[in-house]
């Protein structure tokens, strides 16, 4: 290359309604990386989200505009021959599997995977068909340079259960950008109405993500905070079953389902405290904010990466997953004993700096 920068793709599926974490972090990586070593493109296999308004004008972006993940395997390899890619990255499941199917024809390119979740905890709960899952895992990603772990936990689990080579598997933490989270938190006002207290969760509406074992936690909280208030951000396939779950347990108005917000900051910053209620998860993007933003927290010791933070920041509030009566009883602890406010407090390992440096030096 004449400019002696390295072109490197990033892939994302950035579906319609609302981008997810992994959306997220590449937009972080997209806003940070050093123009003087990196070319960057992105390629969004499907129609581009609201997490990605934000993204640098130098940044080259190739609209796919595949109406199901399912066939785009060969738009994915016309993209790599069109823009010819030094590196490709690729992120969440789906869209890794297709780009490890299409490698023998691809370019010469070398192959970045970023795992998003827990493979056993998402072949176990989410996949259809979970031979060929354990299958995908344990033979097709071994075509890849490398693979990306969020935690420690997941590396684990990679090598453990699908019998990945540990060379190939890297351990990068999600990034959380203070700086930027703490700008975000002022672009408005106080969303949230009544003395509250008010409670705040963040997540797609997926069982993994446990939010019924927070509304049927409510019961409990409205006896020791009658006018407490639980906003949900996020959207999917549970939410008609969420809110027949409402109506079941008479929480009427107390929770609020506010739908995909980009910027969920300013809904972290003014809630008295952020819930995590997961049975499982990688690494939570949302949790690493609302510790940016100095908020009390009580999460589910899930699978994943939750334990590591809680290893790094010394100040959450960890129940067992699945125990509406321990979330609570801690919920209403930490309520009733808000902790002083530390705004980043032990994030190092976190910031975005840390993992600028560590995919740098893989790209």
């Amino acid at each position: 290359m004449s400019t002696g920068r390295k072109r490197v793709l990033f892939l994302v599926p950035a579906f319609a309604g609302g981008g997810g974490g992994a959306e997220r972090v590449i937009s972080i990586l997209l806003r940070h990386l050093d123009r003087t070593k990196f070319e960057l493109h992105l390629g969004v296999i499907q129609e581009r989200s609201a997490v990605f308004q934000d993204i640098p004008d130098d940044v080259i972006v190739h609209d796919l505009r595949v109406s199901r993940m399912r066939y785009a395997l060969l738009p994915i390899i016309n993209l790599l021959w069109k823009v010819r890619p030094q590196t490709v990255l690729s992120t969440v499941v789906y869209l890794n599997v297709l780009l490890v199917l299409a490698r023998p024809f691809l370019p010469r390119v070398k192959l970045l995977l970023r795992e998003a979740t827990i493979p056993s905890a998402f072949i176990a709960q989410q996949a259809r068909h979970p031979r060929v899952w354990r299958w995908f895992y344990r033979h097709l990603y071994k075509r890849a340079d490398s693979i990306i772990c969020l935690s420690d936990f997941m590396l684990k689990d990679l090598a453990e259960q699908f019998g990945l080579p540990q060379e190939k598997l890297i351990r990068i933490y999600n990034p959380v950008d203070v700086d930027y989270v703490r700008r975000s938190a002022e672009s408005f006002g106080n969303p949230y109405s009544g003395d509250g207290p008010h409670l705040v969760t963040v997540g797609r509406l997926q069982r993994e993500k446990g939010l019924d074992v927070l509304l049927e936690a409510m019961p409990g909280i409205l006896q020791a905070f009658p006018m407490a208030r639980l906003a949900v951000l996020g959207e999917g396939p549970l939410e008609a079953e969420l809110k027949a779950q409402i109506r079941k347990l008479g929480l009427g108005e107390s929770v609020n389902f506010l739908g995909f917000q980009p910027n969920p900051c300013p809904y972290l910053k003014y809630a008295d405290l952020f819930v995590l209620p997961s049975r499982v998860e990688g690494m939570p993007n949302a949790l690493l904010e609302a510790l940016a933003l100095g908020k009390d927290v009580v999460a589910s010791d899930c699978p994943g990466g939750v334990r590591e933070i809680q290893d790094a920041v010394k100040s959450m509030v960890l129940v067992p997953p699945e125990d509406p009566q321990a979330l609570a009883e801690a919920i209403i602890a930490a309520l009733q004993s808000p902790s002083s406010s530390r705004t980043g407090e032990g994030l190092g390992r976190f910031k975005v700096q840390t993992a600028i440096a560590e995919y740098s030096a893989l790209l």
